[in-house]
């Protein structure tokens, strides 16, 4: 049987806001999607699909491309660049921002496991003493 690989932009954001968003236990509990743009179609800029939020405080923006979607993030940036790079996410630094490139549905699960270490490395920090 062949399974179909998910590469549209949309499809890939929707599989990972519906990762972040339906977490209740962990890390990622912590995590809500905001600012949500259902009519957002991908186009070769990038079209802001939503917003990722920690505690209710705005961490990055999930763009949809007709093939990829790019996430930004704004906190913990070396460790997300380099969590990114062992689970196999295309990652960089831009600033004081990580950007991943989310390529296909498969990749979506790589890209979540990121988050969430980034997610729980701001809490372990926030809370050593």
């Amino acid at each position: 049987m062949v399974e179909e690989r998910i590469t549209d932009g949309k499809r890939i954001a929707e599989l990972l806001a519906s990762e972040l968003s339906a977490r209740e236990t962990g890390p990622l509990e912590r995590v809500e999607v905001i600012d949500a743009d259902r009519d957002a179609t991908p186009s070769a800029d990038g079209t802001p699909a939503y917003g990722i939020a920690i505690d209710g405080v705005d961490v990055g923006t999930a763009s949809l491309f007709p093939d990829y979607v790019r996430v930004t993030v704004s906190l913990g940036v070396d460790a997300v660049v380099e969590t990114a790079a062992s689970a196999g996410v295309p990652a960089r630094r831009e600033g004081e921002t990580a950007v991943l490139r989310v390529e296909s549905g498969a990749a979506v699960k790589p890209a979540v496991d990121v988050i969430a270490a980034a997610v729980e490395g701001t809490h372990n920090a926030s809370s050593s003493p």
